[in-house]
């Protein structure tokens, strides 16, 4: 897959500031920007969309998106994500992903690169049905995940299935700037054919001496080894012998992640960790915990929960779509109000019940009956 797209011209963004100022006061209700879409949805000023310009297959199950953003848009640091807008069957859901591609790209697309969540419809679009030519909404960059202005002496990367996109924006970036310092990154996939820019970072450790490149197949040895290639501090000592003088980055799936942070808290180390989640991580729901009938006041829909369900997949499976963002208790893109009942926190386990308060969807469960302004 080639870094670099053919540029789209599109009109410089003073003149058509001037241009709407004027045109917007005969377009009311509307704005001039609704009319633009019709003629090139990138030149919108009310919405940030994106033109989907390449997909690209990485593995048989995840694939990379070329986007180029619209009028809008600002740069990204390597690590960040962004939200994106999938209609699906005359829906329209969102989704947060980490941009794959580093900000030094001269053409101005950016990449995300998503791989098939098993069960996850939305997941599974991206994958199999877009296609270049398509528009979608997207937000800004955001998160904290990405590389100090200081640069870290040695950065250590330990990375999972699709939690490697933000180690190869990071990598890239570095490159890019020919800064690239002495790196150890360590990655796990099931085989190596599950791994994700698994050819491209072997050739970037070829022409790049100081990167350091330590793939980890799980399923290779036979279904009686599989656990010796987990992460373990026995295999960190072997793999990057002065971890502890390195800043660590880590992505991937909840497991590897509390492994690791384990790892460096265990060292005295964890200010010196740096964790980028797929999701929240939820405390273990109570034994004796129930779930309860959920109302949903503003759609005239109610529907039954158990007690470790988020309230936002409550929703989507009895046929709304409210809004949201991450899904991971972050961006409040769906904080709601709840009218009555009681929800309890996934994340600490923590129980409200006081009407009028402010929750959140996606990292709240059924605690009971409840009733909630969607």
């Amino acid at each position: 897959m080639t870094e670099a797209a053919r540029p789209e011209a599109r009109p410089q963004r003073p003149l058509l500031d001037a241009i709407t100022r004027i045109t917007d006061l005969f377009t009311y209700p509307l704005r001039t920007s609704h009319y633009v879409e019709l003629v090139n949805p990138l030149w919108t000023t009310h919405q940030l969309q994106a033109r989907v310009m390449e997909v690209w297959d990485e593995t048989r199950d995840a694939r990379t998106i070329t986007l180029k953003p619209g009028l809008n848009w600002r740069g990204h640091r390597a690590g960040q994500h962004v939200r994106v807008g999938i209609p699906v069957d005359g829906r329209h859901y969102t989704r947060t992903y980490t941009i794959s591609s580093p900000p030094e790209r001269a053409d101005g697309c950016f990449t995300i690169t998503v791989k098939v969540v098993e069960g996850g419809r939305i997941s599974r679009h991206i994958v199999r049905n877009l296609k270049p030519g398509d528009y979608l909404p997207i937000g800004l960059p955001q998160g904290s995940f990405h590389l100090p202005d200081a640069q870290p002496v040695k950065p250590l990367f330990v990375t999972a299935g699709s939690g490697i996109t933000p180690a190869r924006s990071m990598l890239r970036s570095l490159i890019a700037q020919e800064r690239l310092p002495d790196t150890v990154h360590i990655h796990y996939a099931p085989h190596e054919f599950d791994t994700i820019f698994g050819r491209e970072l072997r050739e970037l450790a070829e022409r790049h001496p100081r990167y350091h490149f330590h793939p980890v197949y799980t399923r290779e040895l036979g279904e009686q080894q599989r656990g010796r290639q987990y992460f373990s501090r026995d295999q960190l000592d072997r793999l990057c012998p002065d971890w502890r003088t390195r800043e660590c980055y880590a992505c991937g799936p909840q497991g590897l992640l509390a492994t690791v942070e384990g790892v460096w808290n265990d060292a005295g180390l964890g200010r010196h960790l740096h964790v980028e989640r797929f999701r929240a991580a939820f405390a273990e729901v109570p034994a004796d915990a129930v779930g309860g009938a959920v109302k949903f006041a503003k759609s005239a829909v109610s529907a039954q929960a158990a007690a470790g369900t988020s309230l936002l997949r409550v929703a989507e499976d009895a046929g709304l779509n409210p809004p949201h963002g991450c899904r991971m208790g972050i961006c409040h893109a769906c904080d709601t109000t709840l009218l009555a009942g009681c929800v309890r926190d996934l994340r600490t386990g923590e129980v409200r019940n006081e009407a009028g308060s402010i929750v959140q969807p996606c990292i709240c469960a059924a605690a009971g009956d409840c009733e909630l302004d969607l």
